[in-house]
């Protein structure tokens, strides 16, 4: 078994194990994918799988401006040529929805609107990327969020179901929900975060995952679970996500949850260098090892993919030890489109840009070269 192998996913065939990872660039100025969007894409599709940058179910659930949404019939038009695009080279795509919850801001909302979460938490020290006082786009401090109510939950959940039949619209192989990062779903997962006092609150491990699961199946009701991933962070910090003691209890029922639903994955973000800053990497691949082990034993048939500070010796040490299935890469992706044919042939990587990373033009984008000896 090595990265190079073809490998079923759900129902679908990927060239591959290697995934790019899903990385936001902010180069939608209408919020809606163009066609610099789909040359990005295409130009990466020898992939295993392209997982798409976050695409916002809703205006409410956008935290970031010039990001495509997948809401609107013009932006599933944007989307299907990206992911004609993508198709027409031979790749693979699944869409990542996204609701960012309270990690907005007033400017982006309608009507200047407060964010919605699980709480009226503000996530302290996190940042929107929305409209300064100056009216100038730039990062702005979070707003203060309002709870959803229960009723409004349920249309959330309808938002996500409808928002996986757009991307099948759109042409995407499947959708990939975002429950990483600190975003709306890891709100109600985390109870020191999530205040609730009604069943999505977080007064059980029950109620703290109902949310999950009813968007997910809700998604699977829509368009099947072989069409879906979910992404997952455990021990991440992001956005004021604190530690809290019940995270393995609380990631093992999540994973035992995605078996039973028979989805195609379940995508874990690395964040143990959060949790674990002041260790020595050494002790901080063992932990990662231990949660993956964790994982795996709970997924069953539903793959399991790992991102976060991949390389190509790291990837190859985890495939053969079982404790992944596919290995995702993100930001060797920006300076490599041809990541694939370098990593099987030793070639040395492009050094991306860091600076062009989020939004401008071409460059920084679609301009990185393939490997020329």
């Amino acid at each position: 078994m090595t990265l190079f192998n073809e490998f079923k996913l759900g129902n679908t065939i990927l060239s591959n194990r290697i995934v790019m990872a899903p990385m936001t660039r902010s180069r939608a100025p209408q919020d809606i994918a163009t066609e610099q969007v789909a040359l990005h894409y295409a130009q990466r599709a020898t992939a295993g799988l392209i997982v798409s940058e976050g695409t916002p179910i809703s205006r409410e659930g956008q935290g970031y401006l010039f990001n495509p949404g997948i809401y609107t019939p013009e932006q599933i038009k944007g989307w299907k040529l990206v992911t004609d695009s993508v198709r027409s080279v031979g790749g693979r795509m699944f869409a990542q929805i996204w609701h960012v919850g309270r990690v907005s801001h007033t400017s982006i909302q309608i009507d200047g609107k407060a964010p919605v979460s699980a709480t009226s938490k503000q996530a302290q020290g996190a940042v929107a990327f929305g409209y300064g006082e100056d009216g100038e786009p730039g990062f702005v401090s979070t707003s203060v969020p309002r709870p959803l109510t229960t009723e409004e939950v349920s249309r959330v959940i309808d938002d996500f179901a409808q928002a996986a039949q757009n991307a099948i619209d759109a042409g995407f192989d499947g959708v990939e929900i975002h429950g990483a990062n600190g975003y709306l779903l890891e709100q109600f997962l985390n109870p020191l975060v999530n205040d609730r006092t009604d069943q999505y609150g977080a007064g059980n491990l029950q109620d703290r995952l109902r949310f999950v699961f009813d968007v997910v199946d809700a998604a699977c009701d829509r368009i099947g679970a072989d069409r879906i991933g979910i992404r997952i962070s455990p021990y991440g910090q992001l956005f004021d996500m604190p530690l809290y003691p019940e995270i393995d209890e609380t990631y093992s029922a999540l994973c035992a949850g995605m078996r039973e639903r028979g989805i195609a994955y379940v995508h874990v973000m690395d964040q143990t260098h959060f949790f674990m800053a002041g260790e020595s990497s050494a002790a901080q691949e063992q932990a990662l090892r231990e949660l993956l082990k964790h994982c795996k034993a709970e997924l069953g048939n539903t793959a399991l993919i790992l991102a976060g500070d991949m390389t190509r010796e790291r990837a190859d040490a985890l495939l053969e030890e079982n404790l992944i299935d596919l290995a995702a890469f993100g930001q060797p992706f920006i300076g490599n489109p041809d990541l694939v044919a370098r990593l099987k042939q030793g070639w040395p990587l492009t050094t991306p840009d860091r600076d062009s990373y989020y939004g401008g033009d071409a460059r920084g984008y679609i301009d990185y070269s393939p490997y020329r000896a």
